[in-house]
């Protein structure tokens, strides 16, 4: 028995692994206006190299959202794991398209990262597509549904990110473009955070059974306006409960180097606070 469970994941395993390599060359198509390889290895592209790792974990995620959940037998699997994870793939890479437009769009997001090589930037882009990825394993897992629900569900998600960026850039007392496109690395390690949580948030509203648009789509909605209102509460903690007497403007904006470890222990808050959101919910 235990055999043939083993065999079963293998193959499970390979085939996750030929939509991973399909999404490796996807990525290439959607970006074919640089070298990938040249940019990594000969011109040691860092913004990139957090980019590209970004795209790889939420792909992860996303092909997650696939194999997880109840088998239909190993042909039905099979086909869903390439329909579901050609759709992923597509999804993943539209929302790259979509946060770069609308989450951090007063400036050229690939020409940050390609020309100048700005971390802030590549940080910000890798949690945009890890939290792309979460939001797609959320919208296509679980029973009952179908592409019309994933679609729905994903579209729901992207909204999410895009409110919650408008959001924080309105209860942080600095504009967080300005920040990231002057090379602020604290900036865009805490606005990442920011990202990740609401990715996880949109998973957990839209992960499980698909039972009714009504049922669905009230928990989605009580999910997300619960990570929302939680933005501004976790950020007042910060100073006041886990840096008492700091002032996370002053660390993160007004000293001659900004201090990135502040800035990674506010995007940590964050994605702590939708960790344990989806746990209790």
């Amino acid at each position: 028995m235990w055999v043939n469970n083993l065999l079963t994941s293998l193959i499970y395993l390979a085939a996750s692994f030929i939509v991973f390599l399909i999404g490796k060359f996807a990525y290439s198509l959607f970006n074919r206006k640089f070298n990938l390889r040249h940019e990594l290895l000969e011109n040691d592209n860092f913004a990139l190299a957090l980019t590209v790792a970004g795209y790889f974990l939420g792909l992860v995620f996303a092909i997650g959202g696939v194999i997880l959940g109840p088998s239909r037998g190993l042909f039905d699997d099979l086909i869903d794991i390439f329909f579901y994870g050609f759709v992923a793939i597509l999804l993943l890479n539209i929302s790259a398209i979509i946060n770069d437009k609308f989450i951090l769009y007063k400036f050229d997001n690939q020409k940050e990262i390609i020309q100048d090589k700005n971390a802030g930037t590549g940080i910000v882009e890798a949690a945009s597509y890890i939290a792309a990825g979460l939001n797609i394993w959320g919208a296509i897992s679980g029973q009952g549904g179908d592409l019309i629900t994933a679609l729905v569900f994903w579209s729901l998600g992207q909204l999410t990110l895009i409110i919650g960026g408008l959001f924080y850039n309105k209860i942080v007392p600095f504009d967080i473009h300005y920040e990231i496109e002057k090379d602020n690395v604290a900036v865009g390690v805490a606005f990442a955070g920011v990202l990740v949580a609401l990715g996880n948030i949109t998973r957990v509203g839209s992960a499980g059974d698909f039972i009714s648009w009504q049922d669905n789509l009230t928990r989605f909605g009580a999910d997300v306006a619960l990570g929302l209102l939680l933005l501004p509460v976790i950020r007042f903690s910060m100073d006041k409960i886990l840096l008492p007497g700091a002032n996370m403007t002053k660390e993160l904006t007004q000293q001659e180097v900004p201090n990135v470890g502040v800035g990674a222990i506010e995007a940590l808050s964050y994605i702590s606070a939708a960790l344990l959101i989806g746990w209790v919910l």
